[in-house]
């Protein structure tokens, strides 16, 4: 049974790699966790899975004048807009390109922290753990889950600890499953639902990659028991 709320990430990317590995598929598969806040949650899935990690970068698209507010998000090449919001609001094409073309150079960014050289992970046919803190409206995971189309994973697997009730039945018509831990009745924000929710940085992501990478050699590499 999960117990609201969760102590902070790592509790809960335990809980959620428990549950996952009672469902865990094919050997060639791998976690995806989006940055910043999924990647301590990834971490923990990774580790319970005996999976290699890596990240996925996407960004939130705030309306021009409200950044605070989501008209959308990007991921790679995929994008994800909000067409109703966009028509109400009355924002022009022109300010959507200039709000993507700002999200895709920090995306870029975050990225080169993140991956340094190493190439983005091969997915063609494999199956991926897209994993985050939570689902509020879900177009970040959206976004994300597009991108990973886009390269032609096999299996497409959205885990997170919780998630709002609309977002998680949007995901379902898109990925090929959705695990979540917990779906409240009532959800406002991901935040609510830890007692630690604070924020991840940079530097943050970047060791824990390291560390999961560093953990799965060491699991590739040691002799089967006789």
């Amino acid at each position: 049974m999960i117990h609201l709320p969760f102590a902070d990430r790592p509790e809960a990317g335990d809980s959620l790699g428990i549950e996952l590995s009672r469902r865990l598929p094919a050997e060639d598969a791998l976690v995806l966790a989006l940055a910043r806040g999924g990647v301590p949650v990834g971490f923990a899935v990774a580790y319970r899975l005996g999976l290699p990690l890596d990240v996925v970068v996407v960004r939130k698209l705030g309306v021009p004048w409200q950044p605070e507010l989501a008209m959308g998000a990007i991921a790679g090449r995929a994008r994800v807009l909000n067409e109703g919001m966009l028509a109400e609001l009355e924002i022009s094409p022109d300010e959507v390109e200039r709000v993507i073309a700002r999200e895709q150079a920090e995306m870029k960014r975050r990225e080169e922290i993140y991956r340094g050289d190493r190439p983005v992970p091969y997915l063609a046919g494999r199956t991926v753990f897209l994993v985050d803190d939570g689902l509020a409206t879900g177009s970040t995971m959206l976004a994300a889950v597009r991108h990973a189309r886009s390269l032609r994973a096999a299996n497409i697997v959205v885990a997170v600890p919780v998630g709002s009730g609309d977002a998680c039945d949007h995901l379902r018509r898109e990925a090929d499953e959705v695990v979540c831990l917990a779906v409240p009745e009532f959800f406002y924000a991901v935040g609510e639902w830890y007692r630690d929710f604070r924020q991840v940085g940079d530097n943050e992501v970047r060791n824990l990659l390291t560390d999961s990478r560093e953990r799965f050699a060491k699991h590739q590499a040691a002799p089967l028991a006789s």
